[in-house]
């Protein structure tokens, strides 16, 4: 039996959960002796999967009005290629991973076009936790025969709307591994007995280098004069940003270094080991950080245009930023956006999580609760069985 599967993502964060997905695809057809294609809009990590990539998007992407604007006409074209790929290879599903705006577009074409290919929806917009305008929502469930909801809250959101859902968890959960010693981590990443790490997550978008990444270094130096036994550890998701997050170590002057792409897997959880305190931005990360019970702050900032055409004009309004706090419902987990993204607001809280052992205890319960709300182990492979159940 020969099936086709065409999987369309973008972003970082995309690309991973694609190929996740695409490994447990795989194994689910392996067994089942069909003989699966799988082809799509991603990444390398799809690739690595064995995806056939007909375009790289992980770099296609930005957060806000004025800084996608450089991004429309490369977005249009990938989306030309898509259609005319979709037509030549009359894949048996398409599955549309997060990458909310191109996927929206994606889906509403091709319901308005009749067209016959089931559409998937892995990882939906979070518009259970934000919304735009008059409270109005996407047309998502128009267009989607199924939506695999990775919340409860997204799962019940839908439901009530008429939307086809199978709530299947959160995919993260499958990822979490046994955290190393601190003896055998410091070995490993070459630390003396008294060393820990500040681990900084400030970029996986060209903006995020502009907005984000100055502001975490500064504190990171403030933290480094008061704590000198900090030593900054800056994971790298693209190859592009290395040597631009060298130049920022350098330039605030800084002490640490940078991990690459390539070996980020195998130190991920030696650093986590030895991590006092994260700061990153809003994203997949902080569930990630807050599933290994690492305290972290949070913090974004975009363009003021962007600012004022969200607040002003599309009226978008949203609690928190973080998906650990908008999954409870409440600040588990500080969070530091727009005006109040300045270092020394950001510095004296870090100085507090650090000193005070209940400000990491108060984050400790709030992911104890947060844990109860993300499901159990098996969340990829449920939605894979899923998908491949509706090709035979």
């Amino acid at each position: 039996m020969n099936r086709k599967i065409f999987i369309s993502t973008g972003e970082v964060s995309g690309d991973l959960h694609g190929g996740l997905l695409a490994n447990a695809l795989f194994n689910e057809a392996e067994k089942r002796s069909i003989d699966l294609e799988i082809c799509g809009l991603g990444g390398e990590r799809m690739r690595k999967e064995g995806v056939k990539i007909l375009q790289d998007t992980t770099s296609i992407s930005a957060i806000g009005v004025w800084e996608a604007l450089p991004l429309i006409i490369p977005t249009i074209q990938i989306q030309k290629k898509f259609y005319k790929s979709l037509k030549n290879l009359s894949p048996n599903c398409l599955v549309l991973i997060d990458y909310m705006g191109p996927n929206i577009k994606i889906g509403r074409k091709l319901k308005s076009e009749k067209n016959k290919i089931p559409i998937y929806y892995y990882i939906a917009p979070q518009e259970w936790a934000w919304r735009v305008g008059n409270n109005s929502t996407t047309d998502l469930i128009s267009f989607s025969d199924r939506i695999f909801a990775i919340f409860k809250q997204e799962a019940n959101f839908y439901k009530r709307r008429g939307g086809n859902v199978l709530w299947i968890g959160h995919p993260m959960i499958d990822l979490i591994k046994k955290i190393p010693t601190k003896k055998d981590s410091r070995k490993i990443l070459k630390l003396r007995a008294n060393e820990n790490i500040l681990l900084i997550m400030p970029a996986s978008r060209p903006q995020e280098l502009r907005y984000v990444l100055p502001v975490f270094m500064q504190v990171a130096r403030k933290l480094q004069q008061k704590y000198p036994s900090l030593i900054v550890y800056i994971p790298s998701c693209r190859e592009v940003f290395d040597s631009k997050f060298k130049l920022a170590l350098d330039h605030f002057k800084v002490k640490g270094k940078v991990i690459s792409q390539t070996d980020i897997e195998e130190l991920k959880t030696h650093i986590y080991s030895l991590t006092k305190l994260a700061l990153c931005k809003s994203g997949t990360v902080n569930m990630e950080l807050a599933l290994y019970g690492l305290p972290q702050i949070v913090g974004y900032r975009v363009s003021r245009v962007t600012a004022f055409i969200a607040k002003k004009i599309l009226n978008f309004k949203v609690k928190f930023i973080s998906p650990v706090n908008l999954l409870v419902k409440k600040r588990i987990i500080p969070e530091f956006v727009q005006k109040d993204f300045e270092v020394k607001k950001i510095y004296d809280k870090a100085c507090k999580i650090l000193d005070r052992k209940s400000e990491k205890e108060k984050i400790s319960k709030g992911y104890a609760d947060l844990k109860k709300e993300l499901g159990q182990e098996g969340v990829v492979k449920r939605a894979a069985e899923e998908i491949i159940n509706s090709l035979i």
